[in-house]
């Protein structure tokens, strides 16, 4: 399960830590959820009770003190997320190789426990606030924020601190403000004579030392030493960059082609929550005496993450172990390309019951109506769980490649940078549907996706997707072939 919106990364590297982030993060997040269960338990801060099927308007102050709740959640939300994770990977040493090991279950454990909250949030919470009303559903995840706040602060003295590196925002148009006066100036031959300070330490706070690259050469060149950098007593930024500093820039490029590569992948996701509950609500939502809510299938989506994070773990790492010889079994590039194939093959399964729906709808001489097929909504569990597959890969594949190979004083900002990708694939997803219903109607056809889906061909749309999914994985591989692992020293 995943959320998705900008976010404070940049401050976790500026005059906040990501320990300080998180600590108001969460703040200001319980503060949200505490709004939220005053405005369902105080009766002046609840709407007008309905009168049969009229409801009056909520009041100003109704709607006030509810939407604060939820924008203190939002923004608290903000602050967490890209946080979280990089702070929980920062208390492993990556120069102990088994300290670095188990950073790597750090994070399969992580996204695991991520969606056990959003399993229990999307029965047990939902179940009590259908039977015992919003107040106590809300008043339960409140005290839970209250306990993991104090669990978080109670653990302070154990925690292992990285110096925050200043913005990387900044150090990025550094070397590109530097660089460009010299565009025209010669590469030394030798480069250990471009620009950086003595020592083991780098310049810039809580950062290894790079090792020079000779990818994207012109941005070296924000590090040549020129005669007007020697006459000066001290060194301005702006002007000449350490080789960590360009090193930085040119990874942040390099992975750049691997970001974009999973925003197809994330266009796939979103249909859990778009177009496979619009393929369930004309499917036969009986299962014995319940009728099954189309979007509640959703959940073994949750649950396939839950149940492949521990095989993973500790079945499959194993075995990758024994014929890889890496620590992690997979690497991340090849995890996260296992996703991307997972994800194709959810489409494929979608495309096929949305096939089979349309034979029994024909056969049934329900092609133009707008009725229920007598096709089980069980058979959509195979897609869900697909999805639910490539998500233990690519997204915890993602999120450790973002954190590892990105420069030490940035992960945070990687960290943020990699989940943006979730809000730009549902953007992709809508886009490729406005596009499809726009295209399809054309001649005053009811196109692939028409509101009586018997009448359309939504088969060939999930078919499309999966055929945009396999470019995409062919661009991912030939990007996965090329890329070029970050060396520190």
């Amino acid at each position: 399960m995943l959320s998705h919106s900008p976010h404070w990364s940049h401050l976790s590297r500026f005059s906040w830590g990501k320990y300080s982030i998180i600590a108001v993060s969460s703040s200001i997040y319980f503060i949200g959820l505490a709004i939220l269960t005053l405005s369902a338990s105080v009766p002046q801060l609840q709407p007008p009770t309905c009168s049969g099927t009229a409801c009056p308007e909520a009041g100003l102050l109704q709607y006030g003190v509810f939407f604060i709740g939820l924008y203190m959640i939002a923004l608290g939300t903000r602050g967490i997320k890209p946080c979280v994770s990089s702070f929980g990977a920062d208390q492993f040493d990556d120069t102990d190789p088994a300290e670095r090991a188990k950073k790597g279950s750090f994070f399969n454990w992580f996204y695991f426990c991520i969606n056990m909250g959003s399993f229990i949030s999307g029965t047990i919470i939902v179940w009590i606030q259908d039977n015992s009303g919003w107040g106590i559903g809300f008043a339960i995840p409140t005290i839970s924020m209250v306990l993991a706040i104090a669990s978080f602060f109670a653990a302070s003295d154990m925690y292992r601190f990285q110096k925050p590196g200043g913005s990387p925002l900044k150090r990025v148009c550094q070397v590109v403000v530097a660089a460009f006066p010299k565009r025209h100036a010669e590469l030394p031959n030798d480069m250990s004579l471009l620009y950086e300070v003595d020592g083991q330490t780098s310049a810039i706070e809580g950062s290894r030392k790079l090792v020079h690259t000779n990818e994207l050469g012109f941005l070296d060149r924000a590090a040549i030493v020129s005669s007007t950098d020697l006459k000066s007593a001290s060194t301005d930024p702006w002007k000449l960059c350490t080789v960590t500093q360009v090193e930085e820039l040119k990874i942040l490029i390099r992975m750049f082609p691997i970001w974009a590569t999973t925003i197809i992948f994330f266009a796939v996701y979103a249909q859990n929550s778009s177009l496979f509950v619009e393929q369930g609500m004309v499917l036969d939502k009986r299962v014995g005496s319940f009728n099954i809510p189309p979007a509640s299938l959703s959940t073994f989506d949750v649950i396939s993450v839950i149940i492949w994070v521990p095989l993973y773990d500790r079945i499959l790492v194993p075995m990758a172990r024994k014929f890889t010889g890496r620590e992690k079994g997979f690497s991340e590039l090849q995890r996260m390309g296992i996703g991307l194939v997972l994800s194709i093959l959810a489409m494929v399964s979608a495309a096929l019951v949305e096939l089979k729906r349309l034979e029994i709808a024909r056969s049934k001489g329900l092609i133009h109506e707008k009725a229920d097929v007598p096709m089980s909504i069980l058979w959509q569990i195979p897609q869900y769980f697909l999805v639910g597959a490539a998500e233990v890969f690519t997204v915890i594949g993602q999120l450790e490649l973002f954190y590892d190979q990105g420069p030490d004083a940035m992960r945070s900002f990687c960290s943020a940078f990699a989940l943006l990708t979730g809000s730009m694939g549902s953007y992709v997803s809508s886009i490729i549907l406005t596009l499809v219903s726009y295209i399809t109607t054309q001649g005053g056809g009811p196109g692939w996706i028409p509101d009586n889906l018997n009448e359309g061909h939504l088969d060939r749309f999930f078919w499309l997707v999966a055929g945009i999914s396999f470019v995409n994985l062919m661009v991912f591989i030939g990007c996965a072939s090329r890329y070029r692992y970050k060396k520190a020293r």
